[in-house]
């Protein structure tokens, strides 16, 4: 992926690096990276971004660097690629499949996935994926193509721009039809996976959720997290007494559904590149719509 940025007048007597990391928020250390290798051109000739720029100037940055990515084995395998171009692709995952390779799945995750089909088209590039989703959650998880992708997500993560909205079955009828929930998560003492509510210790969390439709004795609700913890709409969701339906970590067996009904139906973001407006969706996956049925 190649990106270009012609020089304007405000631009003028600044130096290039300086515009580099203000108008295109490139990081010290990306930024570093590029110039090590050569990457940055002015006019089509290699540059010390130490110069001051002129008006019109045309600077080309080269992102195609190769990267090593070994430590993760290629798998063949079925993706259902929803949204792809030239900066990232949108997949959308089916429970069961971890977003990484692990000791118990270390060639049958997405990202072996993703590299078999990056091998395919010749990207030597690393598996970059921008969110994530536990084992037993389906949905929408994307996939930057190198590493300014990934940073500009980062970004619009740390700013509220990038937004992720969920649906999941919780036990109960809930009394508050809609509300946000507003408790810190930290991990749980002495395990690895387990989250829990820490008043003391907690890293801020919020989920803002609204009932969709009631059962007799279970709810469809939509939620949508201002911040992104490991866990959190199955943590937050059991303590205020309503566990997501087979959540068995934070809640029980299900006879409706063998995991946490959990999916991840809808991302909104703005592309790095173009700067448009994009909205990514995702149906319920046919163990969910079991549900309901």
């Amino acid at each position: 992926m190649k990106l270009k940025y012609e020089i304007k007048e405000n631009n003028q007597s600044q130096r290039i690096h300086q515009i580099l990391t203000n108008e295109l928020s490139l990081s010290t250390r990306l930024l570093s990276k590029l110039i090590k290798n050569q990457k940055i051109r002015v006019n089509k000739n290699i540059c010390d971004t130490r110069n001051l720029a002129n008006l019109g100037d045309v600077i080309e940055i080269d992102f195609a660097t190769p990267e090593n990515s070994s430590n993760i084995l290629p798998t063949k395998m079925k993706l259902d690629i929803i949204y792809e171009d030239n900066c990232f692709l949108v997949i959308n995952k089916p429970a069961g499949i971890p977003i990484h390779p692990s000791r118990y799945h270390y060639t049958d995750s997405l990202s072996n996935g993703i590299k078999f089909y990056f091998d395919l088209f010749g990207l030597a590039k690393k598996i970059r994926p921008v969110n994530r989703l536990d084992l037993g959650t389906s949905g929408l998880v994307i996939f930057a193509k190198c590493e300014y992708i990934q940073e500009c997500f980062a970004r619009q993560m740390a700013n509220k721009t990038f937004q992720k909205e969920y649906l999941c079955f919780v036990n109960g009828i809930l009394e508050q039809k809609i509300g946000t929930i507003d408790l810190p998560i930290a991990r749980k003492k002495d395990s690895i996976i387990e989250r829990c509510i820490d008043n003391n210790n907690g890293q801020h969390s919020v989920t803002h959720y609204e009932v969709i439709k009631e059962f007799s004795n279970y709810s469809l609700v939509k939620c949508k997290l201002e911040t992104g913890r490991t866990h959190q709409i199955r943590v937050h969701m059991a303590v205020i007494g309503h566990p997501l339906l087979g959540d068995t970590l934070y809640g029980m067996k299900s006879e409706l559904i063998n995991r946490q009904a959990l999916h991840s139906y809808r991302i909104s973001c703005v592309h790095p590149i173009s700067k448009g407006s994009l909205v990514f969706e995702s149906s319920l996956p046919n163990d969910l719509k079991e549900i309901i049925n």
